[in-house]
Order: C-alpha cells, then structure tokens, then sequence
C-alpha cells in the first residue's frame, strides 16, 4: 500500500508560481511511477506529468510542459510538480496518483494509477 498526501496548494495571481509536494508512505514507493492530475470545476480530471520510478524519464501534457516540472527525491519519498507563470485555466484540485512499476517509460493513462491522495486546490486569478 501507498499512501499519498499532496500539498502546496493555494491562490496565486496570473504569472505566478507555485510548487506541490506529493508526500508518500510505504515501502513500494521508491518502485512507484508517480503522476499529477488535476480536475477543474465541472469538467473531467486530466493528467498534467508523470515521472517513472527513477525520475529517468518524464512526461508532461501539452499545455503545461514550457510551464510545470515534475521531480521526485525518493530519499524524501516525495514527487513534485513546480508550476510557473500561472494562468487562470490552471484552477484546479491537483491530484496525485501512484501505480507500482519499474518501467521506464511512465503512463499518462488514470486508470492504470492504483493509489490516489485527496488532492490540492490551486486558485489562479486573473
């Protein structure tokens, strides 16, 4: 089992920055491909990056990838997704997803994610 608790969440203004902290108990982590999603009022979740066990290998949606970076420090146990230059379109619960696996190329797939933290709320304003 893993267990995830995302944080860093909150209200930042048009062109700001923020970094979410996606902190993990477990043993299995450090094996874990770790992604971000984020849902908006009203609309569907979507994935925004995703990084394989090693932190080797990442992806990152198209609207956010000259934007947000994905990292992760597995001596800390903990994923990041540092976010710049804010717009109001990345108002959202920013949500963090896990699903054991070593293999190199990481899934962007929400299906496939096993284990799933309650989220952050990030408020950009315009």
């Amino acid at each position: 089992q893993v267990q995830l608790v995302e944080s860093g969440g909150g209200l930042v203004q048009t062109g700001g920055s923020l970094r979410l902290s996606c902190a993990a108990s477990g043993r299995t982590f450090n094996n874990c491909t770790v992604a971000w999603f984020r849902q908006a009022l009203g609309k569907d979740r979507e994935f925004v990056a995703t990084i394989n066990w090693d932190g080797s290998m990442v992806s990152h949606a198209a609207s956010v990838r000259e934007r947000f970076a994905i990292s992760r420090d597995n001596a800390k146990r903990t994923v990041y997704l540092q976010m710049n230059r804010l717009k109001p379109e990345d108002t959202a619960v920013y949500y963090c997803a896990a699903v054991v696996s070593l293999a190199g190329v990481p899934t962007r797939w929400e299906n496939e994610y096993d284990f799933w933290g309650r989220g952050t709320k990030v408020t950009v304003s315009s």
